[in-house]
């Protein structure tokens, strides 16, 4: 394409929902799901603060993955439902760079945090005795911030990035966000620099998580193979680690099927894979995460009553 069709665009369309037929009927579906994330992880942050038996590496990392939840879901729903119910498909330039730098520094997130919270069971489960040791309040502080350190640097480089190029007149991203490869396909500019960015620092961050988090898990389940059958610890930690990794099977399957196995224009199995990473995770975290837990149970009713004993004071 020449560079005679470069513009400093001010907005871009987002047409990926709106390839769909029926696509306005998607406002109410996508409402609750987005309001159902909400009440899960806000409540699931809350009752970890309040409670003083939560204040544990587990629950100090579920809370952790629960606001990054929030803020991956919050940077691409709300402006799709704005889209939506509106029946218009636009972003302005800066809207679109912001949404990409959050969805990137939140998504990234995501992926550390469960790496991270696999280790952590991986130490409870197959290092008992050190655990206590290990897993002390500075290094679950430690971890969380590195994290939020490499994956803000990550989105701010692929950010900056794309603020560079050019985009051609047209400029209709086949997607209903604004991620890295639909951008880079309506550029006018050299995308190189761009593409080799994306292998040589987003191929580690997607990977090297996901292999930590596999390995972690594979040796938990060593673990448990070896336990006595009777007792039920066995099936109550098998029952646990299946929960979680439907979870993380889910999460990196459907990013892998985009990211690692890219097609020259974005088709409905690269649209469906994104709305399962970007809205259906984070809405099944706290249910798979906490609810099946009992001292979570137990912290959510206290922190409801309290509501509703303040409430009714006032």
């Amino acid at each position: 394409m020449g560079y005679g069709n470069q513009t400093s665009v001010s907005e871009f369309l987002l047409r990926g929902l709106s390839q769909w037929p029926g696509h306005q009927h998607f406002f109410g579906l996508f409402l609750c799901m987005y309001l159902v994330t909400m009440a899960g992880n806000v409540l699931i942050f809350l009752a970890i603060i309040s409670e003083a038996r939560l204040h544990t590496p587990m629950y100090f990392f579920l809370a952790s993955l629960s606001f990054a939840d929030i803020g991956l879901s919050s940077s691409i729903v709300l402006k799709m439902l704005y889209n939506l119910y509106l029946q218009q498909h636009t972003i302005s330039y800066t809207g679109c760079l912001t949404q990409l730098y959050l969805f990137l520094s939140f998504g990234d997130m995501d992926s550390f945090l469960l790496a991270v919270m696999a280790y952590d069971r991986y130490m409870a489960i197959c290092h008992p005795l050190h655990y206590t040791t290990v897993m002390s309040p500075q290094l679950c502080v430690l971890l969380v911030s590195v994290c939020w350190a490499i994956t803000n640097l990550h989105a701010l480089l692929h950010t900056l990035l794309m603020a560079k190029l050019s985009f051609c007149v047209g400029r209709e991203i086949a997607h209903f966000f604004c991620d890295i490869s639909p951008l880079l396909k309506i550029s006018c500019s050299s995308t190189h620099l761009n593409e080799l960015m994306v292998f040589v620092a987003g191929g580690p961050v997607m990977v090297l998580p996901f292999l930590c988090t596999l390995v972690s898990y594979i040796c938990i389940v060593s673990a448990i193979l070896r336990m006595p059958s009777s007792g039920g610890g066995r099936r109550k930690a098998f029952s646990t680690c299946g929960s979680h990794l439907s979870v993380v099977c889910m999460f990196y399957g459907t990013i892998f099927s985009v990211y690692l196995c890219p097609s020259s224009t974005f088709s409905t199995k690269d649209i469906v894979a994104s709305v399962v990473y970007t809205v259906v995770t984070p809405m099944l975290n706290p249910f798979i995460y906490s609810l099946r837990n009992q001292d979570m149970k137990v912290a959510l009713v206290s922190l409801l009553r309290g509501k509703i004993c303040v409430s009714q004071l006032h």
